[in-house]
């Protein structure tokens, strides 16, 4: 017999996708679950994602509303149905309404924007009046404001660095800035800080409306009127409830004053279509914007400041609202306190076909299946718990709450995360803990992409090949964005992000327009790639819940993350070179030399040169870590009781936890058991060993040098840890 934990990374393909092993089964149990996941797989049924998205998206249903709390309760009822314990878990939790929006320019010319987007013919669902929320940005302050305008471009770093060249300045401006480029609460963020006193953010069509195809209702993309909702909390700070950060949101929670929540903007913020950008943009003067700035509207795009002059007055209603979480639960027959967690959000700025119905149905369905089989005696061994999570759009607030609020009993008892959320036709995206990356690999050999016939994976890795990347398959870096993020940054347990997507573009987005007549025309027509994503996460699920021993590979992790240790070596290095040769280039006289006489351009100056960092410590324990790696995977596992197979899952349980710091990330007070490994959203983008990273970015060359020490010290206990396992199981 193969040693188990051989076995546990192995993985052996007969006749295309047959497989005789699977990661962390013994041979005597693998026929048994490949049976158990055929007749899952053969249970699987898209008339019942096509119905029920068809329930839950026929009205508007963002936190707190009537609707969504029918949702809740019928996704509940669903649950019980088919055999789960289910119950729904409400926190009271922040929600700021808007009550009062205006936007107007004052001059030169005038100008009052609709706001408003129009109804399509078709859709029906367009046309439901003023059950539609408002366009807004959730978590912008109140304000009345009124200044000069600047255009920003996408309004992140690099564009102020080349308004800084330009000799332009924001203090004191409203800026207008692009949607894309970054997460959308970084446009105010960074544009409070350059000292501008609003913001406007538009949707162009060269992004996502006429510049990428056909307009709806003719066509997927964002019409002249669609507008994108969204929060523009500070979540890089902390996500979830504003008042209450690290604990949960409950009735009689301790709350601070919303005067001084860090996660609300410090200026108004207002998102607008288009149409209304149209006006304010022309009447801009000044520089001409570089070309990589200018998008698709029929005007030669300026950046000012003025003459336009623009009115900002918001207004909102601030109030707890209910927050409504289902939790359903099949306890598990071998080791109900072990649990595999399954989620999805509910809510959504309107009806959310897509986002996040779409995944929400996926999910259902796999319960459904699950709990048939459970009901003919094929419970799994350990138990899975289902969630159906409220007010992810305003800010994964239901589901921090909930990770919060039993936080202690989930680093207890957890064994994996597996989230969804939007869902579409073509490629398998899969990110997450990379301790999971063999297992994920081996599922998405198994699961058929029902356009193709070929695996997921294999389609995966062909379009990774083909836009310049090589023929395996990873797990991207998780950072933040859906119900995921408390799990694996707050407490330390390991996590999946799943969907499917790539050839369902569309410009629907957080707007009115993301309905069920749009999702069954462009998205996935006929439900088959729902089908693929409740199968590609049942199967994850159920070999997580049956496995013999959990199924993580610390082979691949330490792989990966030597990778992102490599990556940063090298950006340091480059920014050094880089550094040098702007120096130098002052020194010749070069950028005046080159520069149109007839422009206002601001001569740059020297930059600090960039210091040697020590990496020399964490190198030096990644090749530790790999050793003892080594000697843990040669563990025969045959021959160890029962008992030390239990104590070993125990132990693989707690090693994402082992991979945290108490001392988090610089500057984010709030985050504890930051984890360092899989990636951290910093709204610009994830990034991988993110102190590292933002230190060096940030040129703090003192606090890099810190994170080099803390990051060591984690790497360092979680080598201990797995020595001590390895060791006990000897």
């Amino acid at each position: 017999m193969k040693n188990l934990l051989t076995t546990l990374f192995l993985i052996i393909f007969l006749n295309g996708y047959s497989q005789t092993s699977i990661i962390g089964f013994t041979p005597e149990n693998t026929n048994k679950q490949l049976q158990l996941e055929k007749s899952f797989e053969e249970k699987l049924n898209a008339t019942n994602l096509d119905t029920w998205m068809q329930k839950m998206a026929a009205e508007p249903h963002w936190v707190g509303t009537k609707f969504g709390e029918e949702n809740a309760k019928w996704i509940k009822n669903q649950f019980e149905s088919w055999g789960y314990d289910a119950k729904i878990e409400t926190y009271q939790i922040l929600f700021p309404y808007p009550t009062e929006r205006v936007l107007e320019l004052t001059g030169p010319t005038q100008y009052k924007a609709k706001l408003t987007a129009v109804p399509v013919e078709g859709d029906p669902f367009t046309a439901q009046g003023d059950a539609l929320l408002p366009s807004y940005n959730a978590f912008s302050i109140d304000g009345d404001v009124e200044a000069e305008l600047v255009f920003v471009n996408y309004g992140i770093p690099k564009d102020y660095e080349k308004l800084e060249k330009l000799g332009i300045s924001v203090k004191g401006k409203i800026v207008i800035a692009k949607y894309q480029g970054s997460w959308r609460g970084i446009k105010p963020k960074l544009a409070a800080e350059k000292g501008a006193i609003g913001c406007i953010i538009y949707s162009d069509p060269e992004d996502d409306g006429y510049g990428q195809g056909d307009v709806y209702p003719k066509g997927a993309y964002k019409n002249k009127t669609g507008v994108q909702r969204g929060s523009v909390m500070d979540m890089p700070t902390y996500p979830g409830d504003v008042l209450t950060p690290g604990y949960g949101a409950t009735k009689d929670a301790k709350r601070l004053d919303r005067k001084d929540a860090p996660t609300i903007t410090k200026i108004p913020v207002l998102p607008i279509s288009y149409e209304d950008a149209l006006p304010l943009l022309s009447a801009l003067d000044g520089t001409v914007a570089p070309e990589s700035w200018r998008g698709g509207l029929p005007i030669t795009y300026h950046i000012g400041p003025g003459p336009a002059k623009v009115l900002l007055k918001l207004t909102f209603d601030w109030k707890l609202v209910p927050a409504h979480n289902v939790i359903a639960t099949l306890k598990g027959t071998e080791f109900p306190d072990q649990w595999v967690m399954r989620g999805n959000h509910h809510d959504a700025w309107v009806h959310g076909a897509n986002d996040p119905i779409s995944g929400m149905v996926a999910l259902m369905e796999e319960a459904r299946a699950i709990g048939e089989l459970a009901k003919k005696g094929q419970k799994p061994k350990r138990t899975l718990v289902f969630c159906a999570w409220d007010a992810e759009e305003p800010g994964l607030i239901g589901s921090t709450e909930w990770v919060e609020d039993h936080k202690k009993e989930l680093q207890e008892k957890v064994v994996a995360y597996i989230n969804t959320d939007g869902n579409g036709r073509g490629f398998l995206g899969a990110g997450g803990s990379h301790s999971l990356q063999a297992m994920v690999s081996e599922v998405a050999s198994t699961v058929v992409d029902p356009q193709t016939n070929v695996s997921v994976k294999e389609r995966r890795i062909a379009a990774n090949m083909v836009n310049g990347g090589d023929d395996s398959f990873k797990l991207y870096a998780l950072g933040s964005g859906s119900d995921y993020t408390p799990f694996i940054q707050h407490a330390g347990i390991a996590a999946l992000n799943l969907g499917f997507g790539g050839e369902n573009g569309g410009g629907e987005y957080h707007t009115i327009y993301d309905t069920y007549p749009h999702y069954k025309r462009f998205k996935d027509p006929e439900f088959a790639y729902g089908v693929a994503l409740a199968n590609t996460a049942g199967l994850i699920t159920l070999r997580l819940a049956n496995a013999d021993v959990i199924p993580l590979n610390f082979s691949q992790w330490k792989s990966t993350v030597s990778n992102y240790l490599t990556e940063i070596i090298d950006e340091t290095e480059s920014m050094r070179k880089e550094v040098l040769k702007h120096n130098k280039m002052i020194d010749l006289n070069t950028y005046q030399l080159a520069a149109d006489p007839t422009k206002k351009v601001k001569t740059p100056t020297k930059k600090e040169l960039i210091p040697y960092i020590d990496f020399s410590p964490l190198q030096n324990e990644l090749v530790a870590l790999e050793a003892t790696i080594t000697e843990f995977e040669k563990i025969n596992t045959t021959t160890l009781s029962k008992k030390s197979i239990d104590d070993l899952n125990k132990s693989l349980m707690k090693a994402e936890q082992m991979l945290t710091s108490e001392k988090g990330l610089p500057r984010r007070p709030w985050f504890k058991h930051q984890i360092y490994a899989p990636g951290f959203y910093t709204g610009y983008g994830v990034k991988t060993l993110p102190g590292i990273r933002e230190a060096i970015e940030q040129k703090n060359w003192v606090e890099a040098q810190e994170q080099i020490e803390i990051l060591t010290t984690t790497f360092k206990n979680f080598n201990t840890y797995i020595k001590d396992v390895t060791k006990n199981l000897k």
